[in-house]
């Protein structure tokens, strides 16, 4: 078969990679200049290794991403260091990436708020039944399971960074189970970076015959009377037999409109959270403690969710003496961030630092770079597995691969990989 991707993310690429294996003719168009999609990076002259645009990390159990890379043979690049994670309680920072950190942590005094926080955690990484707890919210589970005290302190600002006032209290159960069930204390990357294994992958591809269009957005998705699907590209229609899009669910709506209306109504009716990230180089560490991860309840004043030194991760030494931090956050589509200019943001992140470290001053920086995404955490709501939609499209040979459809597991590469690969399994089958 003639078969297209729209998107070179990981999801489109791994498609990609099981479907020219099969023997298919394949093609990704992508839009950007570049792929990765939401993992991609850049990189500056003097650097050596790129640095994510979005932040992001491996955990040790991401068991479809890490055998990918073991079948495309550059399981060699991948090394897992153990990062320091904190957490902001009364002006002070306090270590929160292991059982003891978080028994320590000083927000539940010791008695039953502790005992309580620990059986939770214990039922919800022991209970499979994930099907069940989708049926409720994050905010009434936690109220009656963990307590007021627990949940308002240690979980509550978690559900609001991530999904704001608007959402935190609609979110259901399933999500939070699946947050227990995926993550690692050590975090995963690669040698030169996401960016840099993406180029590999796309070599590993292109050498295998795939055909990879960047540059080349595609703004149109329509039905042959013959059969097959047409793609408006920008020289022109091509025509494919079948073509799977690895985008967002409102990008598949505008570009597909032959699609039956209450299908389009479905992919209409997903909610998401967009991410905004602001990348600063430093000429010195920010944390002499060491620390990678920081996070900030909203109810601490701070004007973003977290703050990441990316080189208390991976050596500075990678980028050329650089200090690198990410200062992002989770926020509505329509959030005033998402207009502002990079200047005018600078001036409302930058000042909040001075409260972490009191030494900071805007003389450290050296440059900085924003990057914003409309559609980056899918808002996953009570029952929302009915609401998920098929990968397999009503329209014969159009297939859908996206974030929205790893449910019950939250974003990332990980999932990205898995729902790429059983989107094309199913073309393969014709199901």
């Amino acid at each position: 078969m003639k078969i297209a991707v729209i998107g070179a993310g990981f999801g489109g690429m791994s498609a990609a990679w099981d479907l020219i294996r099969a023997g298919h003719q394949v093609t990704i168009f992508e839009a950007a200049d570049h792929t990765g999609g939401l993992a991609s990076g850049f990189r500056e002259p003097h650097w050596d290794w790129s640095v994510e645009h979005l932040y992001h990390h491996w955990f040790a159990s991401d068991e479809h991403m890490l055998g990918l890379i073991e079948e495309l043979g550059l399981s060699r690049k991948v090394f897992f260091p153990l990062p320091k994670t904190v957490v902001y309680h009364k002006g002070k920072f306090y270590p929160f990436d292991s059982i003891l950190a978080a028994l320590l942590y000083p927000g539940l005094r010791w008695g039953i708020n502790k005992i309580r926080f620990g059986l939770v955690g214990l039922y919800l990484r022991l209970t499979k039944n994930w099907q069940a707890l989708e049926k409720t919210t994050v905010d009434s589970w936690m109220h009656k399971w963990a307590g007021d005290k627990v949940y308002e302190e240690m979980w509550e600002p978690l559900i609001i960074g991530k999904f704001g006032e608007k959402h935190a209290r609609a979110v259901n159960m399933a999500w939070m189970w699946a947050r227990f069930h995926v993550r690692s204390t050590r975090l995963g990357t690669y040698q030169g970076g996401f960016q840099t294994f993406s180029n590999d992958f796309a070599a590993i591809l292109s050498e295998r015959g795939v055909g990879i269009q960047l540059s080349t957005p595609i703004t149109a998705i329509q039905p042959l009377p013959e059969g097959g699907l047409s793609l408006t590209t920008p020289n022109g229609p091509q025509t494919f037999d079948q073509c799977l899009f690895t985008v967002s669910p409102g990008l598949l709506a505008k570009m597909a409109p032959d699609l039956p209306e209450d299908y389009l109504l479905g992919l209409l009716s997903l909610k998401s959270m967009g991410a905004i990230v602001l990348t600063v180089s430093i000429d010195r560490q920010f944390s002499p403690e060491g620390y990678y991860w920081y996070n900030m309840p909203k109810s601490a004043g701070f004007p973003f969710l977290s703050l990441v030194e990316h080189t208390n991760y991976v050596s500075s030494e990678n980028f050329g003496g650089d200090h690198i931090l990410y200062i992002g956050d989770y926020l509505e589509p329509d959030h005033e961030y998402f207009s502002l200019s990079k200047e005018e943001l600078m001036g409302r992140f930058l000042p909040s630092l001075t409260r972490i470290n009191p030494d900071f001053s805007i003389g450290w920086v050296k440059k900085t770079w924003l990057y914003r995404t409309a559609y980056a955490q899918p808002v996953p709501l009570v029952n929302h597995s009915q609401n998920i939609p098929d990968l397999k499209t009503p329209l014969p040979g159009l297939y859908f691969a996206s974030m929205s459809q790893v449910y019950p597991w939250d974003r990332g590469t990980n999932f990205a990989v898995q729902v790429g690969r059983q989107a094309a399994q199913r073309m393969l089958s014709g199901d």
